[in-house]
């Protein structure tokens, strides 16, 4: 008993924390080290979708909307419809590649969007 006790205020403490380092838009702040998998859609042609990684996401956003990324100033502006935070760069880089075969697009239509 004495364990799950602890246990569950520690899972306390820990959402406590992370509830701290999270902004008015729900982001992490700049100084968390993470990296994010987002997800964007064209408002512009919503049959266009996009799949990236970046440390800042607000700050990746702006330049995809700016113009400042080839494979997506065709059909801006954007805006993001799913994203994951993730403390591991390995694990970031993984599931950005999983998000961009066959099956992880299927999987993204159905359960991210």
């Amino acid at each position: 008993m004495l364990e799950m006790t602890c246990n569950a205020q520690f899972r306390v403490a820990e959402v406590k924390a992370a509830r701290r380092g999270l902004g008015e838009d729900g982001l992490l702040g700049r100084d968390a080290l993470v990296k994010y998998v987002y997800l964007l859609e064209s408002v512009s042609d919503p049959t266009q979708s996009y799949i990236g990684l970046a440390d800042d996401l607000r700050e990746r956003l702006k330049k995809h909307n700016s113009g400042g990324s080839p494979h997506t100033s065709k059909y801006r502006p954007w805006r993001v419809v799913s994203y994951f935070a993730f403390s591991r760069e390995k694990a970031a880089v993984d599931f950005e590649r999983y998000l961009k075969t066959a099956s992880g697009r299927a999987f993204a239509k159905k359960r991210l969007t």
